[in-house]
């Protein structure tokens, strides 16, 4: 972490260093998905309220974010206050983009398509949100979370799979589009937004980025493990603060009750020979009519 730091000093310019740590911050590669928080959000004591309970030093790093921090500080210790600086802004910055102006201001980076867009073909480069599966640091790195599929996937770069997911929260992308629920799009049907133009490269780097599901180490070959995995890999729950976005949670309970029923088929259909397959599908087919 402080040799990422280093580096990231050294290849940005000293002047937007001492101007302003925040530009810094931002500017710095690997930071992209972050947005600007106005200063008198963080100068107002009131919106940080238990966050002197999560960060060390506490004061000397709000006071390093506000371009506060006296010179005389040893460059040793000025490191480790970078760190706990960043840790600070991206506690902050999760609190700060579910209000009107932080949600004003992720919409014009969800608009430039800033997060990337959805790998699955249905989803038609549905763009996507970021999103944190723990709202504890140090547990879970940032997914991208897409509207019409509803589920996460995993960022393209990796400097941007190390950031923690904390920094976003788990409410923020279903805060979104609750506030702007003309952005949802249909679940069929091309999307509102118009998708850029996208080189052959693009394309190609699109279709390699993968879903995070658990890593499978047996019945490797077996026909039909791709299916197994899929009903067994845990599903994404949308929550705002802690609870299940209502419709969402209504949709998913039928899902699970679809897969349920795909799973007792699977699992019927490789326990008996190939000759008795047929006679299991007579009786799916007749268990449909009934």
């Amino acid at each position: 972490m402080i040799g990422r730091i280093v580096e990231d000093i050294s290849s940005g310019s000293d002047s937007d260093y001492s101007n302003s740590w925040i530009s810094w911050f931002l500017s710095s590669k690997g930071n992209e998905y972050f947005c600007e928080v106005d200063e008198d959000y963080i100068l107002d004591r009131f919106n940080l309220t238990g966050l002197n309970n999560e960060v060390s030093n506490y004061g000397q790093a709000l006071d390093l974010i506000t371009d506060n921090l006296d010179d005389d500080i040893q460059d040793e210790l000025r490191g480790t206050l970078d760190v706990q600086a960043r840790l600070l802004y991206g506690l902050i910055h999760a609190r700060w983009i579910v209000t009107a102006r932080g949600l004003a201001k992720m919409l014009e980076k969800y608009k430039r398509v800033e997060f990337g867009r959805c790998p699955r073909v249905l989803c038609q480069s549905q763009p996507l949100l970021p999103v944190g599966l723990s709202d504890t640091p140090y547990e879970k790195s940032v997914k991208l979370y897409c509207g019409r599929c509803e589920d996460v996937y995993s960022p393209k770069s990796s400097r941007h799979g190390s950031i923690d997911g904390a920094y976003f929260g788990t409410s923020f992308p279903h805060l979104f589009f609750m506030v702007y629920p003309n952005l949802i799009s249909p679940k069929v049907g091309p999307i509102e937004i118009p998708p850029t133009r996208l080189h052959e490269s693009d394309v190609n780097k699109r279709n390699r980025r993968t879903r995070e599901e658990p890593e499978i180490t047996e019945n490797v070959g077996e026909p039909g493990s791709t299916a197994a995995t899929a009903l067994k890999a845990d599903r994404y729950r949308p929550r705002i603060y802690g609870f299940q976005v209502h419709e969402i949670a209504k949709l998913q309970r039928w899902q699970e009750a679809v897969r349920d029923r795909y799973s007792w088929f699977h699992q019927l259909v490789y326990a008996i020979p190939d000759s008795s397959i047929r006679q299991v599908g007579r009786l799916e087919a007749l268990e449909d009519v009934s």
